[in-house]
Formats: C-alpha cells, sequence, structure tokens
C-alpha cells in the first residue's frame, strides 16, 4: 500500500513545528521526519513513528557533491549494519545531482528499509530508473516532493510509482491533500461475471458481520470466499428495506472460515479479523480503499451454499440466508441471495496465485 510521510524539520519554531506533526497526525502519515532535540515532544503529541538520526527509523543524509570511487568509503555508511543490529529502521535520503548520485541511491537502497530519492533538477528520470531497478528488492522506495501534484506523479511513474512520498515544506493544507490522493491510490482489481451454477440450503453456522468505522456507499463491498482463487463481492447494507434498518457500516461477509480480501493483495479469515485490522471496500468497478473494521460480529445463522464457475473453474461461498445478504450482479447492481437463480451473473475477482498465511505465492494450491 502506498503511504506518506511529512518533514517537520524546516519551520524556525517548535510552535510551528508542532502544527505540522499534528497535521500530519491527524491526516494519517505513516512518519514524520523531526529534528533531534524535537523528538520526545513530538512522542507525546501522538502514536505516530518518528525519523531522525537517533529515532526508531534512524536517518542517514547523503548529499555529497563528490563521492568515493568505493562505496564503504562513504562518511556514515559503516553504521547502516550497526543501527540494524540493534533493532532499527534505517532510511537513506540521498540527494540526486547527478548519475552518480542516482547509482549511489541504488546501492543505498540494498542495505537500508527505506531510500528517500530527493530530485531537484530532474524528478521523474531517476524515480523511473530506480523503480526499475528495486522493484524485486525489500526497499520501500520514497519520492521527496512539494506538492500533492508532485506526488501523484511520483506515485503512478512507471505505473508501479514510489511505495510512498516524503512531502517537504509543512505546507498543512498540502499535507491533507497528499492524505486524499494516498486514501485513493489504493488497489484497482479487475472484476469478472461468474455464472451461478448451484444454489443450496446447508442448515446452521456461525457467520460473521464486519462493522467498519467508515460509511461504505451503494455498491460497495468486500471481496469474500471458501476459495482465495474466487472472491465474490459481497454488498455492504447500505440498502434501504422496510423490514430492517440500513446499516452503512457493515458488511455480512459469510461463513468464519472465508477468506476477506486485505490491502496489499492479502487475504484475512474472517473469524480472526478484530478492530483495528484493515481490509478492503471494493466496488462493481474495482475501485478499492482501506477500511478500519470497528467490531467484529459473530452470530449462528441459517446459512446458504453459492457456487459459481468462471473461466472453466467452480468458486464457492458460504452466506448468511437472508433477503439483505446481496452479490453484485454484473451489472453492478445489489442481487440478494434470497432472488438468486441458477444462470444469474454475480462479480468475482479471480486470483491464480496460491496462498501462505495470506500472502500470494506463486505454487499449486488447490481449494475444493
Amino acid at each position: 500500500m502506498k503511504f506518506f510521510w511529512v518533514d517537520a524539520t524546516a519551520q524556525d519554531s517548535w510552535e510551528e513545528r508542532k502544527a505540522v506533526i499534528t497535521a500530519a497526525l491527524e491526516s494519517g502519515a505513516s512518519a514524520v521526519i523531526v529534528r533531534e532535540e524535537d523528538a520526545a515532544r513530538a512522542k507525546r503529541l501522538g502514536n505516530i513513528k518518528l525519523v531522525c538520526q537517533n529515532c526508531e527509523v534512524a536517518l542517514l543524509s547523503f548529499a555529497e557533491t563528490e563521492l568515493p570511487e568505493e562505496l564503504e568509503e562513504l562518511p556514515g555508511i559503516e553504521s547502516m549494519a550497526e543501527l540494524r543490529a540493534q533493532g532499527k529502521e534505517v532510511a537513506a535520503r540521498v540527494e540526486i545531482l547527478s548519475k552518480a548520485h542516482e547509482r549511489l541511491a541504488a546501492l543505498l537502497a540494498k542495505r537500508v528499509d527505506y531510500i528517500v530519492v530527493v530530485g531537484r533538477d530532474w524528478k521523474v528520470i531517476p524515480l523511473e530508473n530506480l523503480i526499475a531497478e528495486l522493484q524485486k528488492e525489500e526497499v520501500k522506495v520514497i519520492a521527496a516532493v512539494r506538492s500533492a501534484q508532485e506526488a501523484r506523479l511520483a506515485l503512478e511513474t512507471l505505473e508501479v510509482g514510489t511505495d510512498g512520498v516524503l512531502l517537504e515544506g509543512g505546507d498543512v493544507a498540502e499535507i491533507k491533500r497528499v492524505s486524499e490522493l494516498i486514501s485513493r491510490s489504493t488497489e484497482k482489481l479487475e472484476l469478472v461475471p461468474a455464472r451461478v451454477v448451484n444454489l443450496r440450503q446447508v442448515g446452521m453456522g456461525d457467520r460473521v458481520c464486519i462493522d467498519t468505522a467508515s460509511l461504505l456507499r451503494v455498491g460497495e463491498g468486500m471481496l469474500v470466499g471458501s476459495q482465495a482463487a474466487g472472491l465474490f463481492l459481497v454488498h455492504s447494507e447500505t440498502l434501504e428495506s422496510e423490514y430492517v434498518a440500513s446499516r452503512p457500516f457493515r458488511v455480512n461477509a459469510g461463513a468464519v472460515h472465508a477468506y476477506v480480501l486485505a490491502p496489499g493483495g492479502k487475504t484475512r479469515y474472517l473469524s480472526e479479523l478484530s478492530a483495528g485490522d484493515e481490509v478492503l471496500a471494493v466496488d462493481a468497478g474495482g475501485s478499492t480503499r482501506r477500511v478500519v473494521v470497528g467490531r467484529v460480529k459473530i452470530e449462528r445463522r441459517p446459512l446458504i451454499l453459492v457456487e459459481a464457475e468462471a473461466e472453466g473453474r467452480r468458486f464457492k461461498t458460504l452466506l448468511q440466508n437472508a433477503e439483505t445478504i446481496n452479490l453484485v450482479s454484473k451489472d453492478g447492481k445489489p442481487i440478494s441471495v434470497s432472488r438468486l437463480k441458477i444462470g444469474d451473473e454475480v462479480l468475482l475477482y479471480i486470483s491464480t496465485e496460491g496462498r501462505h498465511f495470506g500472502m500470494e505465492v506463486e505454487e499449486t494450491v488447490i481449494e475444493r
């Protein structure tokens, strides 16, 4: 998932820097770069990751105009292994002044957790080169930016984009704009129609309602299924009914064993979710956004088995057998499981990868 940091070191007074840190906290920034003398009081403002030379994320800056022939001769390079041995994350900040500095960033990236790239005259080309070279490395690539417009360019470069951005300048309004941009820059999924081939009442079972800390929209739901390879779009309880009030924060997701799609392409079992976890809200067009779980309700209810076929494969899920439980038809409209018929088409997300502890892996996995 994309993320953003905020630099809170440029302002002259603590009150000004405090305002920047507070805005970062309120806007959901993942971390704040602070001055050494501000670290203790910044921590008292809220629970956020701090970045400085002696913070939990140790920051090392490289802005040399002349680079040594050997990387090991670079001042500060020897401390990287020591800091990681102490259990700290390490970030290297490199100002790109030449092709040699771009190369330096690529080499440092193999020794740190985060590589922060600061472009001055050239912004896009060095990022493209680094994204291409480092996309299979564990390091997170962060681009320094000064506006939401620059942030969007960095996050979309080469389609993959950087993992995150560092907002410089301390403009509170711009912090909020970048926060809004990050919240929209989640995965875009391809959903396909699947033809319903079997419907069967299977008796009682434990089903899970996921109550989120967000108001879901009509058309949104979550991707849930008995097989990680095929997840059904289960609609949220945003629809009005003459029998029950809407619950626009809720998805009645299905039986406790089922998978639900979470950020980063991972899946979680419905039974293991709890308050504070993140899952994905998804609409019929495949647009996604992260939502936080506020509560999970597990209750014993009658269940119905839904089986559907797509791309020559059969996928299944168990849902509560009630009028208020909806899948989403191929035209994007909610369709209640009580009205679902053989031959109807509903939307599915199909994955070709296997799963190991919820993460996609390239292996053969058969789920029936």
